[in-house]
């Protein structure tokens, strides 16, 4: 599905976490996904957020409607890839892509590993397209998910154009978006 450039953008963030589902723990993951990409979107862009309790299930049926039902051009996917057992959001974004691009996921952990992050090697994040949607995994801690975004955001607006997504431009004092001259 080819969808118009002329639109906003809509990018919807999933949290993924049993206590922030239930209120016992505030969500950080999600408003640091937003805070960031509000500084580093320049284009009109539609956010929306929601909070899921951990589980394949539920997260593929909510994937499968923001992709195909609302039209999210950017899924970006916070908590649920380490390798705890109620840890399922790889296999629910499986589940749902089309194809994977899981050089999101590699390039993600190589950047938290510069950081010092030893852990970084248990995440399992990576990214996929399912029709005109690119859905990424990012990790539910803010400073992660800033290290992580500036790893990977580069390639985003490029990816985006050639799904057929919603054109996004980027602030390049932030992140500076690449498209290949022609």
């Amino acid at each position: 599905m080819n969808r118009p450039e002329t639109r906003p953008a809509r990018i919807a963030i999933v949290t993924v976490s049993d206590r922030a589902s239930r209120g016992e723990y505030e969500d950080r993951g999600g408003p640091a996904a937003e805070e960031w990409l509000r500084r580093a979107v320049t284009s009109e862009m539609e956010i929306t957020r929601h909070i899921l309790p951990d589980g394949r299930e539920g997260l593929a049926a909510t994937l499968r409607k923001l992709a195909d039902g609302d039209g999210a051009d950017l899924i970006l996917i916070t908590g649920g890839t380490g390798p705890a057992e109620r840890d399922q959001t790889p296999e629910a974004l499986a589940e749902v892509l089309e194809k994977e691009l899981p050089g999101f996921g590699e390039e993600m952990r190589r950047a938290s590993l510069a950081e010092g992050v030893p852990t970084a090697i248990l995440s399992r994040q990576t990214a996929g397209i399912r029709d005109a949607c690119l859905m990424i995994t990012i990790p539910g801690k803010p400073a992660a998910i800033a290290t992580c975004l500036n790893a990977v955001f580069a390639a985003v607006p490029y990816c985006l154009d050639l799904i057929g997504a919603a054109r996004i431009e980027t602030d390049e004092a932030v992140i500076k978006a690449f498209r290949p001259k022609a």
